[in-house]
């Protein structure tokens, strides 16, 4: 500690946001103030529908409720800073508040991530083994299961902060970002990170290599039943069960990909491009999949009709 001798600890941090394109900020915020609105809309109203329709009472559904619950608080956790930069140049964060954005962020991807892997399984056990489906994957199941996804992010992200907390932060607190990330914040810290780095980079890989490696599971197991189908039709509506899901996997994991890339070996990336990326991932996923799943699943979309066009009879007369 003989450093505090000419030194002093830093309280707060200064985010840049979009370094290079500050003075588009005002015009940036216009699409992230959207994209917030239109996840908590549409996820709130899928969260509704499942609730109020009984023929909606099932795991699938369940697992898509606990989507959209996720998906409104990690938008809300990343948006309103965001555009506190963007429009109103409040670029101070607290440390601790940094920390604390920094930690759930983190944690709601990582849920996020699991609840795939919960999603694919309720496929595999429905197209696989469709008579033991409701044996199988029971009420107290998916609650337990629920729980599981959300145990495994709060354990596995709660050293990063911890770990954080011990390192001394005397003369850099400008985070070239716009939001507490995780790396961004380590890179700051006066003293030696590579206990900081070796764990959030085993973090990320443990989280993408099992789940991408259990949903890749449960997807050949999947196809391989289906194609054991004498019917193409059974083989369509089978495979259309599972479109929803393949395009969440598609909107979650492909930006998550590129930002993870590209910040541990995409040198020649622009910091711009990379900060984009990693702002569309927290932004675009929440926001996408109640649209996917308001599309291309049948029973929410129908009763989703069912429930305007009421309100608008209602209205009318």
């Amino acid at each position: 500690m003989a450093d505090n001798a000419t030194h002093s600890y830093i309280s707060s941090f200064f985010l840049v946001g979009i370094p290079g394109l500050q003075a588009f900020h005002c015009w940036i915020g216009i699409p992230v103030c959207l994209l917030f609105a239109l996840a908590l809309l549409g996820n709130s109203v899928i969260i509704i529908t499942i609730k109020i329709e009984p023929s909606l009472h099932q795991p699938m559904y369940f697992f898509l409720c606990m989507l959209a619950v996720n998906d409104m608080a990690l938008v809300s956790s990343t948006a309103p800073k965001m555009l506190g930069i963007f429009w109103l140049d409040a670029h101070k964060f607290d440390f601790s508040t940094c920390l604390a954005q920094m930690y759930f962020i983190h944690t709601f991807c990582i849920i996020e991530s699991a609840l795939l892997v919960a999603m694919a399984f309720d496929r595999y056990v429905a197209i696989c083994i469709p008579l033991r489906y409701t044996t199988i994957l029971t009420t107290p199941m998916v609650t337990k299961m629920g729980l599981a996804c959300v145990i495994r992010a709060t354990f596995m992200v709660l050293p990063c902060p911890l770990l954080i907390k011990r390192l001394p932060y005397y003369t850099k607190y400008v985070i070239n970002h716009a939001y507490c990330e995780h790396m961004a914040v380590v890179k700051l810290a006066s003293a030696n990170t590579l206990i900081n780095r070796a764990y959030g980079i085993s973090v990320a890989l443990s989280v993408m290599v099992l789940d991408l490696g259990l949903i890749a599971t449960s997807y050949f197991k999947i196809l391989q039943a289906v194609f054991r189908l004498s019917s193409q039709n059974a083989r369509s509506k089978a495979l259309g069960t599972c479109a929803a899901h393949v395009c969440t996997l598609l909107v979650f994991y492909t930006p998550a990909l590129f930002s993870f890339l590209t910040h541990r070996i995409g040198k020649k990336v622009p910091p711009s491009i990379h900060i984009i990326f990693a702002s569309l991932y927290l932004l675009v996923p929440p926001t996408v999949n109640p649209l996917v799943y308001g599309v291309k699943t049948k029973q929410i979309r129908d009763r989703v009709v069912s429930l305007f066009l009421s309100n608008k009879i209602l209205s009318g007369n």
